[in-house]
């Protein structure tokens, strides 16, 4: 089975969303290594709970952010993983480390891409007016935010949403679309082609 690395600096809750995909089946893998940057982060004791391995890597121990992300590479050649999932990691990857792991990076946004890129997608969305914004889960290039879509789905900002519960409309919505997008990838049914995905046996 194809081996899971999650990198996090928050409270989880889209890492807690994975563990339970594993552990219900949806997802065929071994989900077995959470990367930290952050020693106060919630992911830390969902990791935990779950007998998941914890490297925590804080960029202040390092000199360089070459030297940070060695260190990530590091564990992560440690475990053999195969998939690297982005779930509220908050630094931006180094082009020499997206190219290493190249096609094997998801991230998920809470935003419909291109539209509204950056840490406050939601917020920016809310204020902005529209009707309807979404999530979206991409594999990462080298730009933030960036990179061929795998799949989107579209939330309705309604008149009486406050931002508060847009944020906990666009969460579940994550909370979902997230594992399906990783069950996709571990089947083997995503091929980038032109910088976008093509998605094998969608009804599958």
């Amino acid at each position: 089975m194809t081996n899971i690395a999650v990198l996090a600096s928050g409270r989880g809750s889209n890492f807690s969303a994975i563990i339970r995909a594993v552990k219900r089946g949806l997802i065929k893998a071994n989900l077995l290594l959470l990367v930290c940057d952050n020693p106060k982060a919630g992911a830390i004791e969902k990791a935990k709970r779950s007998g998941i391995r914890i490297a925590l890597v804080e960029r202040k121990d390092f000199s360089s952010k070459i030297e940070f992300e060695k260190k990530i590479i590091q564990h992560l050649e440690e475990c053999n993983i195969e998939l690297i999932v982005m779930a509220g990691f908050m630094r931006l990857l180094s082009p020499d480390f997206v190219s290493r792991y190249k096609g094997r990076i998801l991230n998920i946004h809470p935003a419909l891409l291109p539209s509204f890129k950056g840490v406050e997608g939601i917020k920016d969305a809310f204020n902005c007016g529209v009707k309807v914004t979404g999530v979206t889960v991409h594999f990462v290039d080298e730009e933030m935010d960036h990179g061929p879509i795998i799949l989107q789905k579209a939330v309705k900002i309604e008149g009486s949403d406050t931002l508060e519960s847009l944020e906990e409309k666009i969460h579940k919505t994550e909370h979902l679309l997230y594992p399906q997008a990783i069950k996709l990838f571990i089947e083997g049914r995503l091929k980038i082609e032109e910088r976008k995905v093509k998605v094998s046996n969608p009804g599958g």
